[in-house]
């Protein structure tokens, strides 16, 4: 999509990212997000801003993708629901695999079959199974290894 722009988080997006954000896992996992939207902020604004890189997906000024990731994770990955299917979580996902050491791990929830098709088709790998995660539902460990 020639019309999306991949740039660096920037605090004045954070609601719009949020909405999105929860919007889209809630499609995804068939439940809302057990944390309140002004906590939800704050874990943006407050507390991955300090240990990831972030990136955004704008289209018209309208946040459509999110990746949140450092060189060896990406702990959040989602794409607005009227979004999906265009290439930008492909372009969001490129950003990462670029910047890391070669090697990528993520977690997602095991409920979420077109989030399994997406990394399956960009090389990740199920490692295990789990359910370490607040929402206490099972989860698969994924893990990319560059190719190069």
């Amino acid at each position: 999509m020639d019309n999306v722009i991949i740039m660096p988080y920037h605090p004045k997006y954070a609601e719009q990212t949020v909405a999105m954000w929860r919007k889209s896992k809630e499609e995804a996992i068939g439940q809302e997000d057990i944390h309140s939207f002004e906590n939800h902020v704050h874990f943006l604004k407050e507390i991955l801003v300090e240990k990831y890189k972030i990136e955004l997906a704008l289209m018209n000024e309208e946040v459509v993708g999110i990746i949140v990731y450092h060189v060896s994770e990406i702990n959040q990955l989602y794409i607005h629901v009227d979004y999906q299917g265009m290439g930008i979580g492909n372009r969001l996902l490129a950003i990462a695999k670029e910047r890391s050491k070669g090697k990528l791990s993520l977690y997602t929830f095991q409920k979420n079959k077109k989030a399994q098709r997406f990394y399956e088709k960009q090389g990740f790998k199920i490692v295990s199974k789990g359910h370490q995660n607040e929402e206490k539902l099972p989860d698969f460990k994924y893990e990319w290894i560059s190719q190069d």
